[in-house]
């Protein structure tokens, strides 16, 4: 084998374990909870996570199971007025550690829940890039 396929190919591990251990320290999610069209919690969520610190009422906090969640407890399915909307980090995922959006019983009440696994992931248009891209465009550089 060629020494400098060896180099790339431990540089480039090295790199994805840095990244898997930063990408475990480094889970926030947002936390808020408002109530209709109070509040900046409400779906669409449009704040990112540079405004996040400024805003009242919304944060970005640590989160160590890195499973973040929104549920949306509406009073009637067809009547928005009332609407509570509320973003926060989940202890623990679900069993199945798959990510999800259903309808599910909380407290005697129907509401929305969605699970997510990652950093902010449980806001709206988050942009993710994943290990297998940086790894990819990594190898690309690392080639020439």
């Amino acid at each position: 084998m060629d020494i400098k396929w060896i180099l790339s190919f431990l540089t480039i591990f090295s790199i994805q374990l840095e990244l898997n251990s930063v990408h475990g320290l480094l889970r926030r999610c947002v936390t808020c909870r408002s109530r209709g069209e109070l509040g900046t919690c409400k779906d669409p969520f449009t704040l990112n996570s540079t405004v996040i610190p400024n805003e009242h009422g919304v944060k970005a906090e640590p989160c160590a199971s890195g499973w973040c969640g929104k549920i949306i407890e509406a009073p009637n399915l067809n009547n928005e007025y009332g609407t509570a909307t509320q973003r926060m980090c989940f202890q623990r995922g679900p069993d199945d550690g798959e990510e999800r959006c259903a309808y599910t019983v909380k407290n005697y009440k129907k509401v929305y829940m969605c699970f997510c696994r990652g950093d902010l992931c449980n806001f709206a248009n988050t942009l993710t890039v994943s290990n297998l891209f940086i790894i990819l465009s990594l190898s690309a550089l690392v080639m020439r």
